[in-house]
């Protein structure tokens, strides 16, 4: 399956908008469109009508988008040089704007390369994790497209509200994606608030307030080791990176992200649409 089909992506009325449904496959176990999806399915849009490979893609996510609804998505290529455009997606529903995302893309042939960024050497072989579990209340979403093992990180039924490290890793495969593009790395790179629960050492999380992916490399793997390191939480807010690893230790990319931390009661928080908001005209 290619990028534009996982994300259900269809041109739009001008050859500047694209369209996807907001389904539940495409969805967090809160019920509104995960962050990742939102920022991939705007990076396979800007590749499309760039013709060029994301070197670096940021979003910013304002509301949230819940099944049923459409999301429309408005592409600029707002300057392009020789060999780098400098873009931008914004994804409205319903003429209110849900998120935006800037982003660079291009290729360029410089004789300089080089890796300093430290991959845990500790980690078991993914065929050695355990399977992450998924709670009941997130079958059927994005969760359930995605097969994670716990390389370094406790079971969801192990939290005793003892802080971890900050440190914690999954290994994740995607198997709908045909190769390991951009836009699935967007999705990967989407575990900061997976981390701030196993940091905190209670059943926390968060609903991402951006998202920063930037491409190094696109080696092809087919799991991908998520290495999160959360650096604070406080004040309400959780910040943490995510290094995305091929199998051979090649370093793919990495992303960092913001997110309103929320303890998980025993029943699951649930989005639903707001009807408070007046489209802009």
């Amino acid at each position: 399956m290619d990028d534009v089909t996982f994300y259900g992506l269809r041109p739009g009325a001008t050859p500047t908008e694209w369209r996807f449904d907001v389904v539940r496959n495409l969805c967090s176990g809160i019920g509104a469109l995960f962050g990742g999806a939102g920022l991939g399915a705007s990076i396979t849009a800007l590749e499309a009508h760039t013709g060029r490979p994301t070197v670096w893609a940021t979003a910013q996510f304002l509301e949230f988008a819940t099944p049923p609804s459409e999301v429309v998505l408005a592409v600029e290529e707002v300057v392009r040089g020789h060999q780098v455009s400098q873009a931008r997606a914004v994804g409205r529903v319903e003429g209110r704007e849900i998120f935006t995302v800037n982003a660079a893309l291009g290729e360029r042939d410089v004789p300089f390369t080089g890796e300093w960024a430290e991959r845990p050497t500790h980690l078991p072989h993914w065929s050695e994790c355990r399977d992450r579990e998924i709670p009941e209340h997130m079958r059927g979403t994005i969760s359930d497209r995605i097969d994670m093992r716990l390389a370094d990180a406790k079971p969801w039924e192990d939290f005793d509200g003892r802080p971890g490290s900050g440190r914690s890793a999954l290994w994740v495969r995607l198997p709908e994606f045909l190769e390991n593009s951009a836009a699935a790395l967007a999705i990967v790179g989407d575990y900061v608030p997976f981390g701030i629960s196993q940091a905190l050492g209670v059943h926390a999380g968060g609903n991402s307030l951006d998202n920063t992916l930037r491409i190094t490399s696109r080696t092809p793997t087919e799991w991908i080791l998520a290495d999160i390191r959360i650096h604070a939480v406080g004040h309400g807010f959780g910040h943490g990176l995510v290094h995305l690893w091929s199998e051979d230790g090649v370093l793919l990319g990495s992303a960092s992200q913001s997110a309103i931390v929320r303890q998980i009661r025993d029943e699951p928080r649930v989005i639903r649409p707001r009807t408070d908001r007046v489209p802009k005209p």
